[in-house]
């Protein structure tokens, strides 16, 4: 290696974000491949969020440790991170990944493009949504004390959790969805390489989510129905607004909870269908509560005061028992299925990403939590890992970038 491409390589993650990554100019644009798969990035709130009804099939949770130095060096990573996000939820040329400017006269410097996806990068459903978590309020190097979310903490460990210390932490969240795993790969490989010097990988998982069998609601590994209640998109359950007690700049973002939770595929298994659906709380086959034939039919448990027909520690009456007290605790779900292959014993390491919304963690995600705790399919099921984080405000226009409230 020269010393000119080895000063490329290790100068260019230091290099200001006008200089890495610049939005592509106009007549660039013209050239970019027809897309029709394009989630659009602008908007007061992260596009990748409310897409339960319309969820890509593969995701990636990629949670990072910042290793900027400075408040400027933060802003610098977040205004990069906004300008690689409008490349990749677009779809573009080989020769739009990067400005070519800064390639010229480099000996031997790596291609733009990893070519996972070919030359020519499709948009292919990709969305990217960005979250902070309470640490990175907590450096004295960002000076940013005075502006932490409240309720934004470190997660919660629950009775029965069985945490491993790898797959929590980290400062930054990026949740990454897209139609098809490699894209999923290519746009996390890009980010990385474009932020190699800012940012540094604590843990990631990845996720798929499969067409529905055969309508409605997809399945989880445990052969249930999975994501069927959720709130509508107008509800107020969801969004951060001037009503939230929170700060200012945290408007039009939302809390986000990542839950990875290994399913004991194997003793599952070896469960009846009727004791595995009293433990849910519906129908395996149909989705629908005991009792009902839909899975949108919704369960009666006026009329069922004793547990009869769905069981007093099911589930879905757990969870959401349908109260005019427990209405506020709803929360907006996107799960995702995961398998990490086999464990020391022989045993799958397969499970869900469990990923929720939500205006208020503590309210809504905790409240629901210590009402399942006791639940019986807790013996089913080890959670591991995740961690809770804010999930900015979206990216108005051109003139914007993540975080930009964080930094007025």
């Amino acid at each position: 290696m020269n010393l000119e491409r080895r000063s490329f390589l290790m100068g260019s993650a230091t290099t200001a974000a006008g200089g890495l990554l610049v939005a592509c100019a106009p007549e660039q644009k013209e050239q970019s491949p027809a897309v029709t798969d394009v989630v659009p990035f602008h908007g007061d709130n992260q596009a990748g969020v409310y897409r339960p009804a319309d969820q890509q099939a593969s995701a990636c949770f990629a949670s990072f440790t910042v290793i900027a130095d400075n408040r400027a060096e933060l802003k610098t990573l977040f205004q990069r991170l906004t300008t690689k996000a409008r490349i990749l939820t677009g779809g573009h040329r080989h020769d739009q990944a990067l400005p070519t400017e800064e390639l010229n006269g480099v000996d031997g410097a790596p291609p733009v493009n990893s070519g996972v996806l070919g030359e020519d990068v499709p948009a292919a459903n990709i969305s990217l949504s960005f979250g902070v978590a309470g640490s990175l309020f907590d450096r004295e190097e960002f000076g940013l004390k005075a502006r932490k979310p409240k309720g934004l903490t470190e997660m919660k460990v629950f009775p029965k959790d069985q945490i491993d210390a790898a797959w929590v932490g980290g400062d930054l969240m990026i949740q990454i969805c897209a139609d098809s795993q490699d894209a999923v790969h290519y746009a996390l490989r890009d980010i990385m390489k474009a932020t190699r010097g800012q940012l540094q990988l604590a843990w990631k998982i990845n996720g798929f989510h499969n067409k529905p069998r055969p309508d409605g609601a997809p399945r989880n590994l445990f052969g249930y129905k999975d994501g069927i209640v959720n709130p509508a998109s107008t509800e107020s359950l969801v969004w951060i607004n001037g009503n939230s007690g929170q700060p200012g700049w945290t408007e039009g973002g939302t809390f986000l909870v990542v839950r990875l939770i290994r399913m004991l595929v194997e003793f599952w298994d070896r469960v009846g269908l009727g004791e595995q659906d009293g433990m849910i709380g519906r129908h395996r086959a149909s989705g629908a509560p005991l009792g009902k034939d839909k899975e949108t039919d919704e369960p009666d448990y006026a009329n069922d005061p004793e547990g009869n027909e769905i069981p007093l520690d099911a589930h879905i009456r757990l969870a959401n028992p349908r109260t005019k007290e427990t209405s506020g605790s709803r929360m907006l779900r996107r799960g995702y299925n995961y398998d990490l292959g086999v464990d020391l014993n022989g045993n799958m390491q397969a499970g869900l990403i469990f990923a929720s919304y939500q205006q208020n963690i503590q309210e809504q995600f905790e409240a629901t939590q210590t009402r399942l705790a006791d639940e019986p399919m807790t013996d089913y099921i080890e959670p591991f890992g995740g961690g809770y984080f804010l999930m900015l405000p979206g990216v108005k226009d051109e003139n914007d970038h993540l975080a930009s409230g964080l930094f007025a």
